[in-house]
């Protein structure tokens, strides 16, 4: 037993070589399961008590007889030692389903799950379907990498009746051609009938359960049954403490078109990005701010920019070394195994550390790329929150671009403003997303670093400015509305209240998010035009009463929720800020409407607004913005009210008070 598995981990070492293989399995002959006296067992793993409640809740949702289901969880929360431990706790169907498989889509994914599986399940056949490593279909677990499985007609040997389970790591890709073809052969999706009760159930694994288009995660996965986000797990202790900043990059990246998987193409954005100035902001902001840092790594949008902004970094005296997917894989291995030793303090890439890698020490993370995606974002961040002996927390600098172009920065991913932040902490955000705490009455004035020492290799007199703040609260408070949620979205989102945001088509009907006072969640309402059969009059539309269609925790939640709904029910046309009739001049009709709200000696005229931005406007209007500046007032009022009566009564008990002394008249 011992000497087989010995083989096995060799065999799983050359995997992390990313040498062939020549069918790596581990197998363990009947005759050592029959023993006497059997080898021992690797102690029993310990789970975390999240981990528990994760697998408890998987396996209560299939027992119920569902079968396609996500758990979402943070980087670092150990997605990958709860679903190995999934395997033995789920129960086979009948006698003869009792295989497991497991999708990636990276090398390095496949050889984490290869030595958990092998560490887990001792007595278990062991497969890999990669590259040149061909399974042989049969063995307990196989582990396949996407790429390799969907090659030619490799997929044929697995027989879907064989199966208990298909589990998908890094599961937001799921809906990708590769995972849906390998899904259908296992009857998980394209059934006219749908799933059948004799398939696989499915499990997919993630830390970003998203997508970009909001939509089509639904086709393979039908309910998300344990979520613990990022700043759960912190506050519980179970990452890294984190602190963020965010910087002002002052790059100009309104013009960069965006690709088909709805970020930015990375072309475009590096030559708007990777320029002399830009790359001296980071380096000086960095400087400013984590100079002290042992391990920073830097996500970069190319290779051009990688070797720019490492060339910056070392003018500026620092040791910084990059890799990117062209670094030869022996310089990768001897760079990546000094960084995470502490041979030098930066290490700078482009695409290569976002998914499947794990260098604990990492204790800074600087975004040098502008990003429209969530899930980058997260897996970004995400490299730096895993525990490592001595470190205190990681700090996240994040070098925001111009928000209009819709980028993703660390505050709009928690639902906050997204203007500067800096050294925000955890606390801060755990309590701002379960309760507003008392409101502070100033944030600290902003610090400027015009007199932050630089080497004087740059040529650039760059002035930063960091706003501090005492917690992310006062962030929040000091508001920009609307440019706020359509950070978030790519819809035209109108905020007409502190917690009420409304999307109206030009058709009139709409949807609204909205949190009730003193309650902890939004809740999203659809107003929907009824026919004009039903019309009292042909020109006045009837609208049927409000319905609820979803609920949310979070504003994010919500947002997210709101726009995949938006986006199958209204015309695109009509509810996305893009579009080109927004930017043209208001009609007369917006600006006569408008004008009767306004002062008569300040008119708008057509000229000086937007069609957009006067529909935005009406919607306020029509939403309840008047009737909010009424109780706005009405509350100033209130207090000043209050202040005379506070002062009246001070002034009573003044001369109630007694003293040694003379009496004054």
């Amino acid at each position: 037993m011992q000497q087989a598995l010995i083989g096995i981990l060799r065999l799983s070492r050359r995997l992390g070589n990313q040498r062939p293989l020549r069918g790596f399995r581990a197998f363990v002959a009947p005759s050592v399961r029959a023993a006497e006296s059997p080898p021992s067992l690797p102690a029993p793993v310990r789970l975390r008590e999240y981990q528990e409640e994760c697998i408890q809740s998987a396996l209560s949702y299939l027992s119920n007889g569902h079968k396609r289901l996500g758990i979402s969880l943070a980087t670092g929360s150990g997605k990958t030692v709860i679903f190995t431990q999934l395997i033995d706790r789920l129960p086979p169907p009948d006698a003869h389903a009792s295989q497991t498989l497991i999708l990636v889509h990276r090398r390095e994914l496949a050889e984490q799950a290869a030595h958990h599986c092998l560490s887990a399940h001792p007595s278990k056949t062991i497969e890999v379907e990669m590259g040149d490593s061909h399974a042989s279909g049969a063995a307990d677990i196989t582990i396949a990498s996407i790429q390799s499985i969907t090659s030619k007609d490799r997929i044929s040997k697995f027989d879907p009746k064989r199966f208990k389970l298909v589990i998908v790591d890094e599961a937001h890709h799921i809906v990708a051609p590769g995972y849906m073809k390998v899904l259908s052969h296992f009857g998980l999706v394209g059934a006219p009938e749908g799933v059948s009760t004799e398939t696989p159930a499915l499990v997919g694994v993630s830390a970003t359960f998203s997508r970009s288009d909001g939509l089509k995660l639904g086709a393979a996965i039908d309910h998300v049954v344990y979520h613990k986000d990022f700043v759960d797990m912190i506050g519980e202790k179970w990452l890294s403490d984190v602190i963020f900043t965010t910087v002002k990059s002052g790059a100009d990246i309104s013009r960069v078109r965006k690709a088909a998987t709805g970020d930015f193409k990375p072309g475009e954005l590096s030559k708007a990005f990777n320029t002399e100035e830009t790359n001296a902001i980071i380096v000086k902001s960095w400087l400013a701010k984590a100079s002290e840092r042992k391990s920073t790594i830097v996500f970069c949008v190319d290779v051009a920019h990688v070797v720019s902004l490492t060339d910056m970094f070392r003018r500026h005296g620092i040791n910084a070394r990059y890799i990117t997917g062209k670094t030869p894989k022996v310089n990768r291995s001897e760079r990546l195994e000094s960084f995470k030793n502490g041979g030098f303090p930066v290490l700078l890439n482009c695409g290569v550390f976002t998914e499947g890698t794990d260098i604990p020490n990492i204790d800074c993370v600087l975004l040098a790329r502008p990003t429209r995606s969530r899930n980058l974002l997260v897996q970004m961040i995400g490299r730096g929150m895993r525990l490592h002996p001595g470190k205190e927390n990681c700090h996240i600098i994040d070098m925001v671009a111009s928000l209009e172009a819709g980028v993703v920065t660390i505050p709009t991913l928690l639902g906050l403003d997204p203007i500067e932040l800096d050294k925000a902490d955890i606390e801060d955000l755990r309590s701002l997303r379960e309760v507003k705490c008392e409101q502070r009455e100033n944030a600290t004035p902003p610090a400027s670093l015009d007199n932050q020492a630089i080497p004087p290799s740059t040529n650039h007199s760059t002035n930063l400015v960091f706003t501090d703040y005492d917690s992310v609260f006062d962030l929040i408070e000091d508001s920009s509305g609307d440019r706020h949620i359509r950070a978030i979205s790519r819809l035209a989102w109108v905020q007409t209240a502190p917690d009420k945001y409304v999307l109206s088509p030009l058709s009139g009907e709409s949807l609204t998010i909205e949190r009730a006072m003193g309650e902890d969640h939004y809740t999203i309402t659809e107003r929907r035009r009824l026919p004009p059969s039903k019309w009292r009059q042909p020109s006045k539309p009837i609208y049927a009463k409000p319905r609820v269609i979803a609920t949310a925790e979070t504003l994010e939640g919500a947002i997210h929720a709101a726009d995949t709904y938006a986006m199958e029910k209204f015309e695109w046309i009509s509810v996305a800020t893009d579009q080109d009739w927004r930017k043209r001049p208001a009609t007369e009709a917006q600006v006569t409407f408008l004008n009767r709200f306004r002062d008569s000696n300040d008119p708008l005229t057509p000229d000086t607004v937007t069609k957009g931005r006067a529909a935005d406007m009406i919607i306020k209007i029509k939403n309840g913005a008047r009737g909010l500046f009424g109780e706005m007032e009405t509350q100033k009022r209130r207090v000043a009210r209050e202040a005379l009566k506070m002062e009246h009564i001070e002034m009573l008990k003044g001369r109630e008070e007694v003293a040694v002394g003379p009496l004054v008249d």
